[in-house]
């Protein structure tokens, strides 16, 4: 096919054990996923309507790149979750399908610009340019389904500098996978190569330039990263 422009490199993510890449779609993000965080914000939980906002896939991080510090803000903050990559889709999916469409696990940052945020917040604007900017999203190697599944009770966790900042079981989302993967696809077709960020524990906290972050998903995924 020819285009009138250079076409733009597709996203993509390595794969653990595979010279394969996993090419990205959309990134989906659900928040208020972990009653800690939620309470910490000053937000409430809602169990019968979860909250999803999405990022662009060129915001996705790959290969333990480093992180530039984005514009525009002075309070950069992390928020470490665990990335459900899809290798299926469909409309109005049920919960016990849910499992069969996933390709894979990765630990992965929601980056936000907190300060924009809370503007916008204060403003009743959405709150797009404080999650969708560029960069926001470093993901570590996917790590195939057949090759390990995360449960209730693996364990979640950030450290930066040598701090551990952020640490939860899985057990602790409000919204478990096959609910979320239920509740996105009544309001979007899902598809192969759609990303899944399903929300961050308590500790959410500001990053500086020349922080180095190790974020692990137990028995699953790490990934590490410098913020330049």
């Amino acid at each position: 096919m020819h285009y009138v422009i250079e076409a733009p490199t597709p996203a993509s993510l390595p794969v653990t054990g595979s010279d394969a890449r996993f090419p990205l779609r959309r990134v989906f993000c659900i928040g208020r996923n972990y009653a800690d965080h939620a309470r910490e914000m000053g937000a409430t939980v809602d169990r019968e309507q979860p909250m999803f906002f999405c990022k662009p896939a060129d915001a996705v991080v790959s290969d333990g790149a480093d992180v530039p510090y984005p514009s525009a803000t002075a309070e950069l903050h992390h928020e470490v979750e665990m990335v459900v990559a899809l290798a299926g889709g469909g409309r109005d999916i049920a919960p016990e399908q849910a499992w069969s469409l996933v390709f894979g696990y990765g630990v992965g940052l929601d980056l936000t610009r907190r300060d924009l945020q809370a503007q916008a917040k204060a403003k009743g604007h959405p709150w797009d340019v404080a999650k969708a900017f560029d960069h926001s999203a470093p993901v570590s190697a996917l790590c195939p389904a057949e090759r390990g599944r995360p449960g209730p009770r693996t364990r979640l966790s950030l450290v930066v500098n040598g701090e551990l900042r952020q640490q939860s079981t899985l057990e602790s989302m409000v919204h478990d996978v096959p609910s979320i993967i239920a509740a996105l696809s009544k309001l979007f077709e899902l598809k192969p190569g759609d990303l899944i960020f399903t929300g961050t524990p308590a500790g959410v906290a500001a990053l500086q330039r020349g922080d180095r972050f190790h974020a692990e998903l137990q028995g699953i995924a790490t990934l590490e990263g410098r913020i330049v």
